[in-house]
């Protein structure tokens, strides 16, 4: 499946009128209070490492103030429990229920975060057009950042990388988006990859794969933009590169644009510079990396997803707009792309896992120079708030748990036994930097001295960690059990995106990790199932899918079911499925029929690299809360958790619903 991304039109026009608001208030007022969000980070791990004496800050945090397990959300997928943090608002009240989300009238699955026009009007001369109006972003996340409630409290507040914050806020003193955060094609991350192999090229997921020729050992070859905008007809955005091999010294030199670099094999380049010339005078910039994977027996280049250029980005990536280039200036050009472990390499083959792991710790070192930059500052400089986000341990989870599961149904004894400690060991980085944080607080903020402004370090995950040992095929169940129906007579000659179903005999259907949807009628656009029908038909699913056993093992592959009527909020309930499928512990939704696909199977065994989720039952999969010193309005979960943190600078009522009135959690 591609992975879900956003309309290329406006990401490009922005570039021609980006603006964001500048956020900020005067001196803060408050505690300093600090949120280090780990996704990913499993209690159970937590506490055995704790226990073992390998997370000594993590130690020393939970003596001082405890560690609890923290409630996720229903679903709990990262962008369903980031949002749920940010609005204090269960689904219902923000609206984001899935990873995916489908559109009732034209049945078209969408991302579920965010999406982008292009611009309105237009000036059309010759082959030309010239945006009159620039193109925009809209965030479909609904509710009030809490953030933006300690900003008029007086209280400045640094965000950076919250997840399904894209476009930004605006509304933070200083913000960075994080994951949803699309490329400069407009997805969440297409690597390409250049081969001289005959007959490479495939469809894979996530990347490109670009067949080349050499003459005298050298390379002529383009990175590929999107379409561009100023054109009247569809051209693709190109910039040429040329690559020299030299087979005696095992390196290539590498010319893209005024840059000159030299790449021994197995080497990855630093930032490079990409320059899309739209027409002479307007150009769109981005960077990517190279890595220079072989030249024997072929040519093999892999080039990173083009991501915005925080110099001059294309998009609204940071608040105030400079943000982002402060931080390139500051450290260094980085990722701007959401999710920068570029997982696709590893489950469609293109990488070793070691080459991904070389990738990953690229993008994670990053992240955390970063940390250390953002964090001076905030000490020395603003104060406040200051949220700050890491990825990496998440996204090598997902691929590399199975090395810590010899039961797994994909485990190699030869591969996987070597990264055992893999995830233990990035754990431990993790520790690294909540000691850092600890010492600097210590001796700079007063922590530990019981003072009415005593700082305050929180460390949260959105969710824990399972191993995926099977797939269960929504779509291949509901067709299997009569409720959805094929168009063509071979119902497993399917494309996906709900292309082969037959609207008029469908009753339900799945789209999305844990989405089932009834084809309602008035809703959907061949709606089958009246309103008076609707409230019996998925308390029958919910029986029914309560009972699935897994002939395979014997055990129920589905522990929860959650109505839509079950939500504390029922304000966006229209917007997401009519149930939420929890699996249980070790199973998940297959990903064909997240993405609207019928195989010819219910069950599978997962054999692929991404071996590790949370995509469960949410009861199954907890995150982790540790805090320095005991929090004056405990969280059971983290939609409570943004209602702790403004109550900690006297601000009692959280979230803020429709039209400014507040409510306290649900």
């Amino acid at each position: 499946m591609k992975r879900p991304g956003l309309a290329t039109a406006a990401l490009v026009l922005i570039v021609l009128a980006i603006g964001c608001g500048d956020g900020g208030v005067g001196p803060s007022e408050g505690p300093k209070v600090i949120v280090l969000g780990f996704d990913g980070l499993d209690p159970e791990l937590t506490r055995q490492l704790i226990d073992e004496g390998r997370l000594p800050n993590f130690a020393r945090l939970e003596a001082m103030g405890g560690f609890t397990r923290l409630e996720t959300t229903i679903p709990p997928h990262s962008p369903v429990a980031w949002s749920s943090f940010v609005t204090g608002m269960d689904p219902g009240g923000h609206g984001i229920f899935d990873f995916l989300h489908r559109d009732p009238e034209t049945m078209i699955p969408y991302s579920s975060t965010a999406a982008a026009s292009s611009g309105g009007r237009f000036l059309e001369v010759g082959r030309w057009q010239f945006p009159l109006t620039s193109g925009d972003y809209e965030q479909f996340r609904h509710g009030t950042p809490f953030w933006e409630v300690l900003e008029e409290h007086g209280v400045r507040t640094t965000v950076v990388r919250m997840p399904a914050n894209f476009p930004v806020s605006g509304t933070a003193s200083r913000e960075l988006s994080g994951m949803g955060t699309s490329d400069l094609l407009g997805t969440d991350g297409t690597f390409t990859f250049y081969t001289s192999e005959l007959f490479a090229d495939r469809d894979i997921s996530g990347g490109d794969i670009v067949e080349l020729d050499i003459y005298d050992d050298v390379v002529e070859a383009e990175l590929l933009g999107p379409d561009n905008p100023l054109l009247r007809e569809p051209v693709k955005l190109t910039a040429p590169f040329t690559v020299y091999l030299d087979r005696e010294t095992e390196s290539a030199k590498i010319e893209l644009g005024d840059q000159q670099i030299v790449l021994r094999v197995g080497e990855w380049s630093d930032w490079l510079e990409v320059d899309f010339e739209m027409m002479p005078t307007q150009h769109l910039r981005g960077i990517c990396r190279m890595y220079l994977r072989a030249l024997e027996p072929e040519f093999e280049l892999y080039v990173s997803p083009i991501d915005h250029d925080p110099m001059s980005p294309a998009a609204p990536i940071s608040t105030p707009p400079d943000f982002a280039a402060e931080l390139a200036e500051a450290v260094d050009r980085f990722y701007t792309e959401g999710m920068p472990e570029d997982t696709k390499t590893l489950t469609e083959g293109v990488f070793t896992p070691e080459e991904f792991l070389a990738q990953a710790k690229i993008a994670g070192d990053e992240v955390a120079e970063q940390y250390g930059y953002v964090l001076d500052r905030y000490l020395e400089q603003e104060g406040g708030f200051l949220f700050y986000y890491f990825g990496n341990v998440d996204q090598i989870g997902h691929v590399r748990w199975r090395s810590r599961d010899p039961e797994h149904p994909a485990y190699d004894p030869e591969a996987d036994a070597v990264h055992e400690d893999l995830i233990p060991t990035l754990y431990e980085g993790l520790d690294v930097i909540v000691g850092r944080t600890l010492d600097r607080l210590e001796a700079e903020a007063g922590l530990g001295d019981g003072g009415a402004t005593e700082p305050l370090l929180l460390v949260m995950s959105d969710h824990g960690f399972a191993s995926w040992r099977r797939a269960f095929h929504l779509n291949a169940w509901l067709l299997e059990r009569g409720y959805l129906a094929a168009r063509t007579e071979d119902p497993y000659a399917d494309e996906g995106f709900l292309l082969n179903v037959d609207w008029d005999a469908t009753r339900a259907y799945g789209i999305g990790f844990s989405g089932l949807y009834v084809n309602l009628r008035g809703r959907e656009r061949d709606g089958t199932v009246t309103a008076a029908e609707r409230l019996d038909l998925v308390r029958e699913l919910k029986e029914e899918l309560l009972a699935v056993v897994d002939p395979e093992t014997g055990e129920p592959a589905i522990t929860e079911v959650h109505l839509r009527e079950d939500y504390a909020f029922q304000d966006r309930t229209a917007i997401g499925p009519d149930l939420v499928v929890g699996y249980a512990k070790g199973y998940r939704g297959a990903t064909e029929s997240a993405s609207g696909e019928v195989v010819g199977e219910v069950f599978s065994d997962n054999d692929s690299a991404w071996s590790g989720d949370h995509m469960m039952d949410h009861r199954t999969v907890p995150g982790v809360l540790l805090v320095s010193r005991p929090l004056g309005r405990p969280a059971r979960g983290i939609v409570d958790l943004a209602a702790s943190i403004l109550a900690e600078y006297g601000v009692e009522e959280f979230p803020l619903l429709a039209g400014g009135a507040a409510t306290g959690s649900p």
